[in-house]
């Protein structure tokens, strides 16, 4: 009798401990700088993004989470200036296959409420001012690459998705809508960790 209660006890410590998971922290971080000189209209333009990713790993190949991105930029054209900062918050679903100890593929699904904001100003009077508010979805395949104790870094080369917005200029509605491909077109790094 001994000896099963034992046996049941190790049995449940152990699928308590394989329903346990862990908790995924990631992101990355960008910044552009261009500059275009020129006798007419020179520009110059700074850009930043953040893109942090929280997420609950709930099965060895299966990880939910929430992810959000910020973007911001400022452009100088001759005596004009723009503004642009634009957000995402959603949800994401990732599965992922491991290759070996090192390496794995994983593929996120992601959907949520995106905003942009573009105003234009000229010799410091706003000109023109864009709000817009829509969904996104896209799914991103990309390698992860464990450096040491589940700290690592992501690599991906682009992906599908669909993204709408719905903006009041002046009175108007006007919709967009974008479908985009683009393996192969862009190149990004990231890192995340698992806790």
């Amino acid at each position: 009798m001994k000896k099963m209660l034992l046996i049941l006890a190790l049995a449940m410590v152990s699928f308590a401990n394989a329903q346990k998971g862990t908790v995924l922290v990631g992101g990355d971080i960008s910044y552009n700088s261009e500059k275009i000189e020129r006798a007419v209209a020179p520009t110059k333009t700074d850009a930043f993004a953040f893109s942090p990713k929280v997420g609950y790993q709930f099965h060895e190949n299966w990880t939910v989470g929430g992810e959000f991105s910020l973007t911001s930029s400022k452009s100088k054209i001759a005596e004009g200036e723009g503004k642009y900062t634009a957000y995402k918050a959603g949800a994401f679903i990732r599965y992922t296959m491991p290759l070996n100890e090192t390496f794995s593929v994983f593929a996120d699904l992601g959907i949520g409420y995106q905003n942009q904001k573009d105003k234009n100003y000229e010799n410091g009077s706003l000109v023109s001012k864009n709000d817009g508010n829509g969904i996104y979805t896209g799914v991103t395949p990309a390698l992860f690459i464990n450096m040491k104790k589940g700290f690592g870094l992501n690599f991906s080369i682009g992906g599908l998705g669909y993204e709408t917005l719905n903006y009041d200029i002046s009175g108007n509605d006007v919709d967009y809508s974008k479908f985009f491909v683009n393996f192969g077109k862009t190149v990004s790094i990231g890192i995340s960790k698992n806790f």
